[in-house]
């Protein structure tokens, strides 16, 4: 009876062999090549053919001639003949090479489709499986696998940039595709918000105590592993003490364990030196020598330091600002600052996505490209980026480098208020004042320029000001509304410096006071305020708390006119 031949499967395809009973096979050691594999033809040729067959490979009741007799003794076995495939290659996956001596389907097929890792489309594979099952991450498991990540990599001593690796990237993509990996960045952020944590009932002695073991056990892991000259662990520890975590706050401290890092070569802490330069953080501030520690780290391609010196370039940090001179030496160059937000954002760092964007929206080192600007906001704020948020919903509420949507832009206000950003906090008190993407709601409105105004927003001082002077959402109060401006006025808001003005001229929470009235409007006008230049040519035209000046008169009209084409062009 003649035997079936069995159909071989798909998965075949993926392995060097026939799809004969007979497989194709190879000599290990002088890769002759046997089309049909026949054991004793295999056998014949490690006996008699083969050059570099070792003794072991061969027939053990082969005669030996009389010197191989003796060395050879030991491997015979009464006679027995015994035959090895381990010395051919049979059943080889044509990816990574695994061999497989039996050729059984169901076992290949699962190393194609699970174990390969040069299987060409285990990517897709890898994803399907994770597309097709419930797989979504909550809110609350991200923020705990995250917790969890940072532990792990607190406990191994494992630099935060770790997570930034794309194929650490990959990894965890594979393994749940619904988990966002936080980047470096946001690892270092989530230490800040752990100790600041809101998830942790304050009036829960444990879970506070609980918090603060931990910290203090991942302290005193780096403390120890510092100790033993770990430049990675003397990082971290300097990490702790500049933010509290574990340990009391110590900016002096902080500040010497980076300088020991950084003299090792430790890269993250001579950015983080330069930031202690910067900020006068455990030293004297000393902008020159921060803009240097940027610029050795960014070139050595630390990408916190390429934004934090594209920062440089662009505000002057690191010598006098004037409208010449930007950082070290160099001309002022808004094109390299660019660059450098340009060169980071595409390796991921997220502020840098940012401030790319706002480059793009104003024309700073580049061609303004609203559009542009629009994506980059877009795509740092999916990313958790709070100011990139912000700047989508002033995208929407003006139609920038997108079509207006001012219920997009109060959902976004919204959603950067709750999580305490300032000015959504302000310019969501401005939709419920305007009816901007929402109903009107005056009350609403005044409670959050309120809570902005108390935690020092400016721009909300001076609404507020305005709330308490024409009863807005509250009862009037001229005296609260006149002490409101002049807060904001001392900090410099050109609004609140001509409200002030009137204030003064018009005897609105205080006595009249022409002269100080004009001097007010004096010194908002010479900033750049169109309103207070008008004001100003009033004062001259009219002696209001100065002499009656025609010609400076005209010239403060024509300014404020000039201004007032400007801005409608």
């Amino acid at each position: 009876m003649l035997r079936k031949a069995r159909k071989k499967r798909p998965v075949w395809e993926h392995f060097n062999i026939n799809t004969d009973l007979h497989p194709h096979v190879q000599c290990k050691y002088c890769f002759k090549d046997f089309q049909r594999a026949a054991a004793e033809r295999m056998q014949a040729h490690l006996d008699k053919k083969c050059p570099r067959a070792p003794n072991n490979a061969k027939s053990r009741t082969k005669k030996q001639n009389n010197s191989s007799k003796i060395d050879y003794i030991d491997h015979i076995n009464e006679g027995k003949k015994t035959f090895s495939w381990e010395s051919f290659n049979v059943n080889q996956c044509e990816y990574c090479f695994k061999k497989f001596k039996q050729g059984v389907p169901h076992r290949m097929k699962l190393h194609i489709d699970e174990k390969c890792p040069k299987a060409p489309n285990i990517q897709f594979r890898q994803q399907n499986i994770t597309s097709t099952t419930n797989d979504h991450v909550s809110e609350n498991e991200q923020k705990s696998l995250e917790i969890l990540l940072f532990k792990a990599l607190s406990s191994t001593k494992t630099p935060f940039s770790f997570v930034d690796d794309p194929f650490v990237i990959q990894f965890f993509k594979c393994l749940r595709s619904s988990f966002k990996l936080p980047t470096e960045e946001e690892i270092k952020m989530q230490m800040n918000e752990n100790i600041q944590s809101t998830n942790v009932d304050k009036d829960n002695m444990d879970s506070m105590h609980n918090l603060e073991t931990r910290y203090q056990h991942v302290t005193k892991t780096y403390k120890e592993a510092a100790d033993k000259g770990d430049i990675m662990a003397i990082h971290n520890l300097g990490y702790c003490y500049q933010n509290g975590i574990g340990v009391e706050k110590n900016g002096i401290k902080s500040f010497e364990l980076y300088k020991e890092a950084a003299e090792k070569g430790q890269i993250d802490s001579i950015n983080a030196l330069g930031y202690c330069y910067e900020n006068g953080l455990g030293t004297e501030e000393n902008k020159i020598k921060s803009f240097e520690l940027y610029k050795e780290a960014a070139e050595k391609g630390n990408i916190i330091s390429m934004y934090n010196l594209g920062n440089c370039y662009r505000l002057g940090i690191g010598t006098e600002k004037d409208e010449i001179k930007l950082g070290i030496g160099t001309e002022k160059n808004e094109i390299k600052s660019f660059e450098l937000y340009k060169e980071a954002a595409e390796k991921g760092q997220i502020s840098s996505i940012h401030n790319l964007g706002y480059c793009y929206q104003n024309g700073i080192g580049t061609e303004k490209n609203e559009i542009k600007a629009f994506e980059l906001y877009k795509e740092a704020a999916d990313k958790g980026q709070i100011d990139s948020i912000f700047n989508l919903g002033c995208c929407y509420q003006n139609g920038i480098g997108t079509e207006k949507n001012e219920i997009k832009a109060f959902e976004l206000y919204k959603e950067t208020a709750e999580k305490g950003h300032l000015d959504s906090v302000h310019n969501l008190g401005n939709c419920y004042k305007l009816g901007i993407g929402t109903e009107k709601n005056e009350i609403k409105a005044f409670e959050l320029y309120k809570e902005a105004a108390e935690k020092g927003q400016i721009k909300s001082l001076f609404n507020l000001g305005c709330c308490y002077q024409n009863g807005i959402g509250t009862e009037k109060n001229e005296i609260k509304a006149f002490e409101l401006y002049k807060e904001a006025a001392d900090k410099g808001h050109l609004d609140s410096l001509h409200n002030l003005g009137n204030c003064y001229i018009l005897g609105i929470g205080t006595e009249l006071n022409k002269i100080k009235a004009f001097e007010l409007y004096k010194e908002a006008a010479e900033k750049g305020d169109l309103d207070s230049m008008y004001k100003l040519g009033e004062c001259y035209r009219y002696g209001i708390g100065t002499e009656i000046n025609a010609i400076k008169s005209f010239e403060y009209y024509n300014k404020a006119a000039e201004k007032s084409q400007l801005i409608q062009i």
